[in-house]
């Protein structure tokens, strides 16, 4: 943020609060009222990870994600968006064959707020036949329509394709949900609507990725699909993530919540070699969401890409007999870049 300050005349504040372990540790509890309201009188939240073997008790009262997933309903965030973009230099270090692989570059936005993680009935009862465990599937008209919206703005401003994923096949909730998509369709007539079973997506991601521009699919689906689509870059490490509270419109300021999709690896915490380009595609995705700063937002994109033509790589993306770059070096090489 103080390179893109730097270079285009900007003066951000930067303010710092504990989530997660840390705040536990210190305040006893995963997310304090003091970060709340600082959360809720930003322009945005920029995030880091939560979690580690330290306090993986399950019998514990309180967990680190607790607090991220406070911090994210107490933002009112409903939207999930994470763009997967497999940069040619780095083909051969995917799992996946680099023929696959080429043009890769595409948007799933996942609900975040309904469908079986949140709706009700739900939990476990004592019956004469054992324990039966009770999710509930249900959505609104209205909660579906929102982020439809969203990802017919991301395709508008892109490649004009949006595949809506459901299960109308077998679930009243996904014909609800593909008839607001058809519906709203007719208002978009720049954007070319898809449906696809859930299923069929799931296996295309991996036979045809290039094919897709932006996916958009209800929580559980979003949930399942984001992490495929995670494997067609070299490693997650590259990956961000915006979760918005409205519509994103170009120019326009949209409060969010941004991340790295990546945890905390604790098996290389202090090791100085993780890679730190999903934070910053996190911060490029805030200045062009949250802050309407949109030419800053792609000066930090083309700062990361030209960093890896240059050949630098952190452990994670490196190939046999690469000399890797560490987390700090490959944080200044692209923060020198940006301009």
């Amino acid at each position: 943020m103080q390179a893109v300050g730097r270079a285009f005349g900007h003066n951000f504040t930067l303010e710092y609060g504990d989530v997660g372990g840390i705040s536990i540790d210190r305040h006893g509890t995963p997310l304090t009222d003091g970060v709340r309201e600082l959360a809720t009188s930003a322009d945005a939240v920029l995030f880091g990870a939560v979690g580690g073997p330290k306090w993986d008790d399950p019998s514990a009262p309180t967990r680190p994600e607790d607090g991220l997933l406070a911090l994210r309903a107490h933002l009112n965030v409903f939207a999930n968006i994470r763009p997967v973009k497999v940069y040619p230099e780095l083909t051969d270090s995917s799992v996946l064959k680099p023929h696959v692989l080429e043009g890769v570059d595409m948007v799933v936005v996942r609900e975040l707020t309904g469908g079986l993680y949140y709706a009700q009935p739900k939990g476990r009862t004592q019956t004469p036949q054992g324990i039966v465990g009770v999710d509930t599937m249900r959505y609104s008209e209205s909660e579906i329509e929102r982020v439809l919206r969203v990802g017919f703005e991301l395709a508008r401003g892109r490649r004009g394709k949006l595949t809506s994923v459901d299960k109308a096949n077998v679930l009243e909730t996904s014909r609800l949900w593909r008839a607001t998509a058809t519906r709203l369709a007719d208002e978009y007539p720049d954007v070319e609507l898809e449906h696809a079973l859930v299923d069929a997506c799931a296996m295309q991601i991996v036979l045809r990725p290039a094919s897709y521009d932006v996916i958009v699919a209800e929580n559980t689906f979003g949930d399942i699909l984001t992490d495929e689509a995670a494997i067609l870059a070299a490693s997650m490490g590259l990956l961000p993530s915006a979760s918005l509270s409205g519509v994103p419109e170009a120019g326009a300021r949209t409060p969010g919540f941004y991340e790295p999709i990546h945890g905390t690896a604790p098996d290389i915490a202090g090791q100085g070699i993780a890679n730190p380009c999903g934070s910053i595609l996190s911060a490029a995705m805030m200045l062009r969401y949250s802050l309407g700063l949109t030419e800053e937002a792609a000066a930090v994109d083309r700062a990361v890409q030209t960093v890896l033509e240059q050949g630098y790589r952190t452990a994670d993306i490196a190939t046999a007999g690469d000399a890797a770059t560490g987390t700090t070096q490959m944080g200044d090489l692209v923060a020198n870049a940006i301009g």
